[in-house]
This record gives structure tokens, C-alpha cells and sequence, in this order.
């Protein structure tokens, strides 16, 4: 699915700072795709389970050469500490803290009016094509086994 208004992410400009406070550029991730999995804000329910399941995911999407990312308008400190109560050890959180929602912009998925994100799983191939775009109702949680899936078919 392709939106008119965003087909692209420059993946060599765009640097994202992890939870862990690491700062990654896309282009430099290691694999073929990358899923942004935007949600809105930290410390909620559909949010907490969006991020677990990226957890549980973890291993199918390496076995799909994906790096899947847990992004929010969120700053680092509370990425952190969410990651750790929500007891990740191989998903990343990074945030699109500043500039505010810089990223979810770009990609038209950036909710003004509220200051956040829209609920959204963006794939990406390593030159920034965006592949697949989908968004939810803020209170959807995500199907993985359909990203997964539209994966498999890329």
C-alpha cells in the first residue's frame, strides 16, 4: 500500500536515538526492510501490547532480514524506562521526540491536533521506498502476523 503523499524516507538522513540512547542511521540498520512501528504514546495499554508483540515477533522478522523498531513522539528517558518495565531485550524503542514528531511528518502519519503520531506500521527497504503503510484506529492493535505476511510477499 502506497501513499501518494510519502513514498520515501531518506534513510541516509535520518538518524533515530534509541531507548538504550544509541543514535542509528537508517541506512546503516542491518537488514533488507525495517518496520516502524509507530505508536502513540508510551505507558499505555494497546501501546504496551504493540511493543510486546514486536518482542515476541523478534525472531520471525530476523528470519525476514527486518529490523523492527518501536517508535513514538516520546523522549529517550521514557523510552528507557518503558522498555525496561515492559522487559524488552531485542526490540528497540527510539523516539521521534525532537524534532517533535519530525519523522511521523514526513511520512504524513503525524496527528497536529494531538501532538502525536498516528497508530501506523511502516516498511521500508534499505533505500527508503516505503513498501507497505498501514494505519490504524488509535485503539487497533496491530495484526503482526499480517505484517509478517506482507513481508513474506515482498
Amino acid at each position: 500500500m502506497r501513499d501518494s503523499k510519502s513514498k520515501y524516507v531518506n534513510t541516509e538522513d535520518t538518524v533515530l536515538t534509541t531507548h538504550e540512547d544509541k543514535q542509528i542511521k537508517l541506512s546503516e540498520v542491518d537488514g533488507n526492510y525495517i518496520l516502524l512501528s509507530f505508536h502513540p504514546l508510551a505507558w499505555t495499554g494497546t501501546c504496551a501490547s504493540q511493543m510486546k508483540s514486536l518482542e515476541r515477533n523478534y525472531k520471525a522478522f530476523r528470519e525476514l532480514d527486518t529490523v523492527a523498531f518501536g517508535i513514538s513522539v516520546d523522549p529517550v528517558p521514557t523510552k528507557k524506562a518503558w522498555a525496561e518495565e515492559l522487559g524488552l531485550e531485542n526490540t528497540r524503542l527510539v523516539s521521534d521526540f525532537w524534532p517533535h514528531g519530525d519523522l511521523a511528518q514526513k511520512i504524513n502519519i503525524f496527528r497536529k491536533q494531538d501532538g502525536i503520531s498516528e497508530r501506523a506500521n511502516i516498511i521500508l527497504n534499505k533505500q527508503g521506498d516505503i513498501l507497505y503503510k498501514k494505519i490504524y484506529d488509535i485503539g487497533e492493535l496491530p495484526d503482526m502476523e499480517e505484517i509478517i505476511s506482507e513481508i513474506k510477499g515482498l
